[in-house]
């Protein structure tokens, strides 16, 4: 089968992920997968022998990492040869025991080193790890080399040049995105596309980044740019999960089948699977081809470039999803810790996630004390634990200058959900003697972030390059001493432009309804979610602290009766539990979700009360 003649005309199916499967055969992704060429053959072999009997028609080696840089991690450097070629050889001997013509993929991946301009590796070296790469697969019968999940411009076009300067096979250059729908280095679809094809790629690429949402999308693009260039396309099964201490894909087989037709419909020659998909994954492709009225590529239409731009490249977050469809919504507070350490918090995130939190919301300076940068933890909350976080963002202590580079700075590490707060005065903290002045309430944060930063501009209305995509949250008191003046700070952080609220601490159900009914005498229907603010108690002690000396809290004495009945810490602890879920249910005609701050690290008991409202 030649490649270029048979994808003219055709989309051509290909395989999915080979490192997903060898992970459920119980390989670990600390190893080396490439080695596995020559200690385990059998595995990789099976592995290919699936993805033809689910119906691909070209497979990939399983040579991803086996350049001089990622192999010599693992005291492999001099094995770059023997490695590519045994993945060659094993692909080689499941086709010719399946009777099919099946194409094979010399499969080549970024270096795992940063080449110049942003590394320390010279383009002449990269180029020469790349043709060392190249030079085995290619004598070792490959039918084309397959340059994929690249991120950096720079890198590919070195390995392009490499692969037709060592080999005559055709070369598909294949490059990844973010969730912004650009490269980690901020190139977009188009000019990929463009610099792909200027480099000397037969077939233009893009693979992994997300789901197939997504990988449409920039196809589109891509496309756009190049109309008459050839390409290729191989998604994740969505964007990845942290489940039960396993990396898991929430899109399903049958999910890939529909879109193997749009990405044909939109110009994909070559379609498969990336991260997290299976053989069947590619079986549903293939019967989703199969079933489909006969397609002739030279019909494919271009999109205009109005319609490319008006499609939103980052997507609403899952929080904003969710109360959106009217889902009721879960909420925790979590503190930052106060040293290096963060075994503890992402133990209690990890547990609180399983047991069905939605999202972790990190305090910032609780209290005026000194801690961990909410930023920090927020993205490892959301690398280690798979949870989506909203960061508190006090406007106390930051003039506009840091306010908008702290923005910049959330939005560059992938946090979306922002919740707006005035923040703790530094006199009641660690440190009184602190510098306590703003230059923003939360009404003119929330401004600024809805009204500029998510219309593509700063406080001063030059440009920042591309639109925020920034879910605002703000503090509502639904107990407060002048309902008047709370009711006017609410209509202002309304007008500003506030997505969501969250509530301080509730004991009654009936709170909600009252602030809200003379709010919306006043100003009309509030269309905002309020998400309902959730504080467990764990003893009488606890209880009777909270009502006698916390502003703004109330509780109800047949409560605080009750847990005073319950006796030892641990019957406190229970009563808080019933209390607490039975508050929960009486709220859910009006709140959207809850807003839920554990007590004394009592994550446990958090975690209880969300499987049971579950």
């Amino acid at each position: 089968m030649n490649f270029l003649e048979s994808i003219s005309q055709n989309t051509l199916l290909a395989d999915g992920a080979m490192g997903t499967m060898l992970h459920t055969r119980g390989v670990n992704f600390d190893k080396c997968f490439d080695e596995l060429n020559l200690t385990k053959p059998a595995a990789v072999a099976d592995i290919h022998r699936e993805y033809i009997e689910a119906g691909a028609q070209l497979i990939i080696t399983n040579t991803f990492g086996a350049n001089r840089f990622k192999l010599g991690k693992h005291g492999l450097a001099s094995e770059v040869t023997a490695i590519n070629r045994a993945g060659v050889e094993l692909a080689k001997k499941i086709i010719a025991a399946s009777f099919k013509d099946i194409l094979i993929a010399g499969d080549i991946g970024p270096l795992g080193v940063r080449i110049a301009p942003y590394g320390r590796v010279k383009p002449e070296e990269a180029r020469a790890a790349f043709a060392e790469q190249v030079k085995a697969l290619a004598e070792a019968g490959a039918d084309l080399i397959a340059i994929e999940t690249m991120s950096d411009l720079y890198e590919i076009q070195e390995a392009i040049k490499a692969a037709k300067q060592t080999c005559d096979l055709p070369v598909v250059a294949s490059v990844t995105f973010t969730r912004d729908d650009l490269t980690v280095l901020g190139d977009d679809p188009m000019k990929v596309a463009r610099k792909v094809k200027e480099a000397g790629a037969d077939v233009i690429g893009v693979n992994c980044s997300g789901g197939p949402s997504q990988l449409l999308r920039i196809l589109k693009q891509m496309k756009h740019a190049v109309p008459d260039g050839k390409f290729w396309v191989k998604p994740n099964a969505g964007w990845p999960e942290q489940v039960g201490g396993r990396i898991m894909y929430p899109a399903d087989a049958d999910y890939f089948g529909d879109y193997a037709l749009a990405f044909r419909e939109a110009g994909a020659n070559i379609v498969g699977g990336c991260c997290g998909t299976t053989p069947q994954h590619i079986f549903a492709m293939k019967k989703a081809f199969e079933t489909a009225p006969a397609f002739v590529m030279d019909s494919v239409t271009i999109v205009d470039e109005d319609e490319i731009t008006e499609e939103p490249a980052d997507q609403p977050t899952e929080l904003a999803q969710k109360l959106s469809a009217g889902k009721f919504s879960i909420c925790v507070e979590m503190d930052p810790p106060r040293g290096l350490s963060t075994h503890k918090l992402l133990a209690g995130a990890s547990l609180l996630y399983d047991a069905g939190a939605d999202v972790i919301n990190v305090a910032d300076s609780p209290m005026a004390r000194m801690r961990m940068s909410a930023w920090a933890v927020c993205d490892l909350v959301q690398r280690q634990i798979g949870v989506e976080t909203t960061l508190h963002f006090p406007t106390r202590g930051r003039n506009l200058l840091r306010v908008q580079g702290d923005l910049l700075a959330s939005h560059a590490i992938g946090l979306r959900n922002i919740f707006v707060v005035m923040g703790d005065p530094t006199s009641i903290g660690d440190y009184p003697e602190a510098t306590d002045n703003y230059d923003l309430v939360p009404s003119g944060l929330i401004k600024l972030i809805k009204q500029g930063f998510n219309m593509g501009v700063d406080h001063s209305g030059t440009s920042i390059g591309q639109p925020t995509n920034f879910f605002v949250g703000a503090a509502l008191n639904l107990c407060p001493q002048d309902v008047d003046n709370e009711i006017k700070n609410l209509h202002r952080k309304v007008k500003a432009g506030a997505d969501f609220f969250l509530t301080q601490p509730i004991y009654r159900a009936d709170d909600g309804p009252k602030l809200i009914q003379a709010y919306e005498a006043k100003h009309g229907k509030l269309q905002q979610p309020i998400l309902a603010g959730i504080l467990p108690l764990v003893s009488a002690k606890h209880a009777n602290f909270l009502h006698n000396e916390v502003p703004g809290i109330f509780i109800p004495e047949e409560a605080r009766k009750k847990i005073e009945s319950a006796g030892d810490a641990e019957s406190g602890v229970k009563v808080g539990v019933e209390l607490a879920v039975e508050l929960i249910e009486q709220i859910k005609g009006w709140a959207k979700g809850i807003y839920i701050m554990p007590q004394f690290h009592r994550y446990d008991m958090v975690a209880e009360i969300i499987e049971k409202i579950r």
